[in-house]
């Protein structure tokens, strides 16, 4: 199996390792002309993963056509919010029936679009040959090939099938699902909720405020699924409840740890100008909200955490706010996730 990875970040160069250690060819491009070059002659990217050795089947360019050419898997891991620009950068470039696995975390701001639907947008590619991959990975304790389970996601069932056999190791076990919607967002809002919690975290807050953030932010997940037709088990498994916990809780989750920054008092430019990789919920969160407030979805930490990413209010002014709402109760009867 040719593989394309499109993205030379952190990211895209473990799942690069991982495409490798399936026994697969591996082409990535990237814009920075040193790190390929670092990786063609090195076989290292030191600026994300700097003890990683690349198989010697991974190739480095910085001409996306060729990375594309002939690929069976394309895999797209660039910032959520350049999706659309590379992909009409690209053009006709990526392979028609080539398999597209996304592994961004992230709403289109403007649009509010998941990135599959934006791959479906500006792309050939067939709606049911387009995948998404979601779960608790994260990439340094991956490229250390330490045990991972993760889920990839199509609406055609036996495509999924397919991209999992192709990124099975001994190390990275994927599972499949067929809510694409499901997988796609609880990627996208556990992020938010990371923020959040992080903010706690550096507040000085302990266990019991971490542990209702997680949780209440694992309700406002489900319910804006439920109200855009995913399955609420999605948000039970590995692309809702383990994301969130690995996301919320390692400091190696730059969401979490931008998050802890603003908690400390920092302000956003300070923490943005200190933080090397895109902390997706940042980006996102705004979204996130605009779209609960399209689907008429109450999201209140979504809500608040936006409101200090957007519009300057601090991190004490949003606990207090969150805290002095009405009491309500945690279920109603018939009720598929929390409502509070």
């Amino acid at each position: 199996m040719q593989a394309a990875v499109m993205g030379l970040g952190s990211w895209g160069t473990a799942f690069a390792m991982v495409l490798a250690d399936a026994g697969h060819e591996v082409r990535l491009w990237g814009r920075n002309a040193e790190t390929v070059a670092e990786v063609n002659e090195s076989r290292c990217n030191a600026r994300f993963h700097p003890d990683l050795q690349l198989a010697a089947g991974v190739v480095a360019t910085t001409e996306a056509a060729e990375a594309l050419d002939s690929a069976d898997l394309v895999v797209l891991a660039v910032p959520a919010q350049s999706l659309r620009e590379n992909l009409q950068m690209w053009g006709g470039a990526v392979p028609r029936q080539a398999v597209t696995l996304s592994l961004m975390k992230g709403l289109e701001q403007g649009s509010h679009a998941r990135m599959s639907e934006v791959v479906d947008a500006a792309t050939r590619c067939p709606r049911e040959r387009i995948a998404v991959l979601s779960g608790p990975n994260l990439a340094r304790e991956v490229v250390q090939r330490q045990p991972t389970a993760s889920v990839i996601a199509c609406l055609d069932e036996d495509v999924a099938a397919e991209v999992q056999e192709w990124t099975r190791t001994p190390y990275f076990r994927p599972y499949t699902n067929t809510d694409v919607v499901g997988v796609e967002l609880g990627g996208v809002v556990k992020n938010v909720i990371a923020l959040a919690t992080g903010m706690a975290e550096g507040m000085g807050f302990g266990d019991n405020s971490k542990a209702a953030i997680m949780t209440r932010g694992l309700a406002e997940m489900t319910r804006l699924g439920v109200a855009m037709d995913a399955d609420p088990l999605t948000f039970m498994g590995l692309a809702g409840v383990g994301d969130l916990i690995a996301t919320c809780s390692s400091p190696l989750s730059r969401n979490r740890t931008f998050g802890e920054n603003l908690g400390r008092g920092m302000t956003m430019g300070e923490v943005s100008a200190i933080t090397a990789q895109t902390a997706e919920g940042v980006t996102s969160c705004a979204a996130v909200l605009e779209l609960a407030q399209e689907h008429g979805v109450d999201m209140p930490i979504a809500e608040h955490v936006s409101g200090v990413v957007t519009q300057g209010w601090s991190p004490r002014d949003m606990v207090v706010s969150l805290m002095s709402r009405v009491a309500k109760p945690e279920w109603h009867q018939g009720a598929t996730s929390p409502i509070g």
